[in-house]
């Protein structure tokens, strides 16, 4: 098992190009994004800006030279020059910079010390919204000297300000009408009229993403008009009006919340100082919103998950509901529109087509602009099939088979590796799986057959779908799982003396929680996974999530509680599958006390395991090296465990 193609290892993965943040000029004619690298190679990422033309009529040229992290263009109003955020100044520190159309040297605008978060120009054209931090002080610059580094809760993460950059001035003034509030997005009316900010109460992840508030503030004198308080995990401010009344959509998860898919919410902005009431415009809709974009001259736009694939919605203002416009396969991200609503661009990717800048008509072809990993075209891929299913109560359901390369359904059954995707509120959408973390692909070329479910609580089958593993979680999402596996052992495709699981993030847990039900699986990948609900409560920066997902909080009474009958950690007695612990030593997304529990109990009960830890890491692994190392060692861990020594019939 241990073999693989000759064009396909681990650094082509690592070191191929990202495009990122595709923008498309107002006028509708040219496309900026930028290029990354997947693996990071120095303490602070670069990347480039690139311009090409939005017709496809010409190639993409590039704008800076990438040795920066030159990052988030946008176009200023008249489609004449570019906006982002580098730290070409100094390393780690974002500053707001201009460039031309035609290239040439950037101009930076602005020396913020601690730097800035966003921008936004506005419609002005003679003005920039800016978040960023607070200056230190003097005080502050005394403690520093002194050492005085206590860590105060509330204040152990910088608030971002809104702020206004004067271009001609290159001042900038801070709106104080947000109180003692962190901005999070801003947006301005299409007409150059006033801008929605979304704020928290606090940086902090949680509580900031339950305590969202939308506010309307005029640039030209930073008064603002607060609307009220929002729902759990807002995001995408928008604008859009109905008869000349101006409202603005958002999107977030309904209530009761926190678990459960998105929708759009909006809310009519009075001329007096009172909230509207904030309407649900998707409810009982069987697809999911993904993203809201504004349209100057028309109703938005909203990128939904539907199923496997990616649809393009419109608002009906007569209606006040969404639309379909088109589907496109596979998976549809980052889209931006023209001002007039013609043209679209978004990064897309299908099951063969790894992601690129596409543009086009919203209900028409969108056509591929860059050519980011053209060395991809050379390697053979394993055939990827979509499947669709009934769980054991009868809900359907969707998913992906990747079968090993140059092999078909026939010649199986195929050692399989079930892939759990994260959140749980993500999907596998019919796109290119091929990245750093063990993928699909990865496996595929090393004879795995690679099972991505779609199990209840991810997205794309709409909000009650998502919602449903709410303080549920491990339990119909696994039978899911389970469900597609013996559909795949039945039609001759997995080896059922074969079988291994495997998932980052909530698929860790998954694979974690697996383990620990049934003995069927011959080896596991944890990656960073949760093993014990009441300590990722109280340790994980999305407590009020995880809350949600586990069904009680530590502080409900002395226990038993729900989530210790939800927790891996409780069945590690009955755990005899060997596994492999993969986890970033700074994260604070899932700490590594996770891992560190797991690892305690499954040596304390004599199983078979490796326990990795990535020193510098958060929750997603960035340096190269760490990349690299993962993507071997959990294909090694897998060729160990589910390999055939008698046989290399499913050898490539």
């Amino acid at each position: 098992m241990s073999g693989s193609t000759p064009e396909l290892n681990a650094e082509l993965i690592v070191d191929s190009a990202v495009p990122l943040h595709p923008v498309i000029s107002p006028d509708g004619r040219w496309v900026a994004y930028a290029v990354t690298t997947t693996g990071r190679r120095e303490e602070h990422p670069t990347s480039a800006l690139w311009v090409t033309a939005a017709d496809g009529s010409s190639p993409p040229r590039k704008l800076t030279a990438g040795t920066a992290n030159d990052s988030v263009p946008r176009w200023a109003p008249d489609s004449a020059s570019l906006f982002f955020g580098s730290d070409r100044m100094e390393r780690g520190v974002r500053q707001l910079h201009r460039i031309s159309l035609d290239g040439g040297e950037p101009e930076a605008l602005t020396a913020w010390k601690g730097g800035i978060s966003d921008h936004l120009p506005l419609g002005d054209a003679h003005m920039v919204a800016v978040v960023a931090e607070d200056e230190p002080t003097e005080e502050d610059e005394r403690r520093k000297i002194e050492r005085d580094d206590a860590m105060v809760w509330g204040e152990r993460v910088p608030y971002g300000r809104l702020r206004l950059l004067d271009l001609d001035t290159l001042q900038l003034r801070v709106v104080d009408g947000l109180g003692d509030r962190h901005v999070v997005e801003v947006v301005q009316r299409p007409d150059g009229g006033p801008l929605a900010v979304i704020s928290w109460a606090c940086p902090e992840i949680d509580p900031g993403t339950s305590t969202a508030e939308l506010h309307v503030v005029d640039p030209g004198t930073g008064a603002v008009h607060d609307l009220g308080r929002i729902e759990f995990e807002a995001s995408s401010p928008i604008w859009w009006s109905l008869h000349d009344v101006w409202r603005v959509a958002y999107l977030a998860v309904p209530p009761p919340g926190p678990v459960g898919g998105l929708a759009v919410f909006d809310v009519t902005v009075p001329a007096a100082d009172t909230a509207g009431e904030h309407r649900n415009l998707t409810a009982g809709m069987a697809v999911c919103p993904t993203e809201l974009v504004q349209v100057a001259d028309g109703p938005p736009l909203a990128l939904f998950a539907d199923g496997l694939d990616t649809a393009i919605y419109r608002l009906d203002p007569g209606l006040q509901r969404f639309g379909h416009v088109s589907t496109r396969d596979g998976l549809v991200d980052s889209l931006t529109v023209s001002r007039s609503g013609a043209v679209v661009a978004a990064l897309a990717s299908t099951a063969y087509e790894p992601m690129d800048v596409h543009a086009g008509p919203p209900g028409g072809r969108l056509v591929r602009l860059s050519d980011t990993r053209p060395e991809l075209r050379q390697v053979r891929w394993g055939t990827q099939e979509r499947l669709s299913y009934k769980a054991s109560d009868g809900l359907d359901l969707d998913g992906l088979l990747i079968l090993p390369v140059g092999k078909r359904r026939q010649d199986g059954p195929f050692p399989l590796i079930t892939l759990v995707h994260g959140g749980p509120d993500d999907r596998y959408a019919d796109e290119f799986n091929l990245g750093s973390y063990p993928s699909g692909q990865w496996l595929a070329t090393a004879g795995y057959a690679v099972f991505l479910p779609n199990p209840r609580g991810g997205t794309g089958h709409g909000h009650e779908f998502a919602a449903a593993v709410a303080g549920q979680v491990g339990m119909d999402e696994w039978t899911d799982i389970i469900s597609g596996i013996d559909l795949l052992i039945a039609d001759g495709v997995a080896d059922p003396n074969r079988l291994g699981i495997g998932g980052g993030s909530h698929g860790g847990f998954m694979a974690a929680w697996a383990i620990g039900q049934t003995d069927r699986f011959k080896a596991a990948l944890m990656g960073a996974g949760i093993s014990d609900w009441g300590m990722q409560q109280a340790t994980g920066e999305l407590g009020t999530y995880d809350s949600g997902l586990s069904g009680s909080r530590g502080w409900e009474g002395h226990g038993p509680h729900r989530h210790d009958r939800l927790s891996p950690i409780s069945f590690a007695s009955k755990i005899r599958t060997p596994v492999l612990i993969l986890h970033g030593e700074n994260d604070t997304n899932v700490p590594l006390g996770q891992a560190t529990f797991f690892h305690r109990a499954l040596r304390h009960f004599g199983v078979e395991h490796a326990f990795v830890v990535y020193p510098r890491e958060g929750h997603a692994i960035r340096e190269r090296n760490h990349q690299i190392d993962r993507l071997r060692r959990t294909r090694e861990w897998f060729d160990r465990w589910l390999g055939d020594p008698a046989s290399d019939q499913n050898r490539i």
